[in-house]
């Protein structure tokens, strides 16, 4: 089965490593950039998979493969359609997960192969998060993989009525906390965890014309306790 791999974040490495390792399989080509999407139409390859890619696949280009252009998006789809579904899952306490899925002319709205949900607590921030998330979305795409090399893929539509969707704009307003502006505990909580992903600085405060950036950890009472009994020394 020839190939053509789009995208390069971690997860995508690992897929495509293993892709690679596969015997059955021939990765044609690595395509990064959106200038490279038209090696696709001189490959004539059976499959597309797409992990990370952040550019919008053409749909004369998604209409090439037989076997058609399979994504893999690091959200519980439909909830979390676009950029940055780990955040979003956190403010708007909406589910988490991974999700294979045909490519269309949408984002993110195509047919779902397979989808997986990832438990999230009140300690995650959008790192932690990110990094099940991310184990979650290679896991998946393995195990999807044999239906999709036999031609026996059963997908469904997405149900439009649970579909929520956030732009990279969302993303870059949601980083400014705005000092004159009243949050709920909870809220202003949540949108700084959910933008702590260090070593990247997201939420910031503007002081005297500075961006001051902030990012917070949050550690359950049972760990500190567990922290607090190994230092600590009984004297009698």
């Amino acid at each position: 089965m020839d190939i053509v791999f789009l995208g390069t974040n971690n997860a995508g490495r690992e897929i495509y490593d293993w892709l690679c390792s596969r015997d059955e399989v021939t990765v044609r080509a690595l395509v990064t950039t959106k200038q490279q999407l038209e090696l696709i139409e001189s490959i004539q390859p059976d499959v597309v998979v797409a992990v990370g890619y952040q550019h919008i696949v053409p749909e004369d280009i998604l209409k090439i493969p037989d076997e058609g252009c399979i994504n893999v998006h690091p959200g519980y789809l439909p909830h979390g359609r676009g950029f940055n579904p780990n955040v979003w899952s956190i403010i708007e306490n909406l589910p988490a997960g991974a999700t294979v899925h045909y490519m269309d002319d949408g984002i993110d709205t195509g047919e779902i192969i397979a989808r997986e949900r990832v438990d999230k607590s009140a300690a995650d921030t959008g790192k932690s998060l990110y990094q099940r998330i991310e184990r979650a979305c290679v896991d998946l795409f393995k195990q999807t993989w044999p239906s999709i090399e036999s031609s026996t893929v059963e997908a469904v539509p997405q149900t439009e009525s649970d579909a929520t969707y956030h732009q990279k704009s969302d993303f870059v307003d949601l980083c400014r906390i705005d000092p004159e502006q009243t949050y709920e505990a909870k809220e202003l909580i949540d949108i700084l965890r959910a933008l702590s992903f260090p070593p990247f600085d997201n939420a910031y405060i503007e002081i005297d014309g500075e961006k001051q950036y902030i990012e917070i950890e949050v550690t359950p009472a049972s760990e500190r306790e567990q922290t607090e009994r190994v230092g600590t020394i009984d004297s009698y």
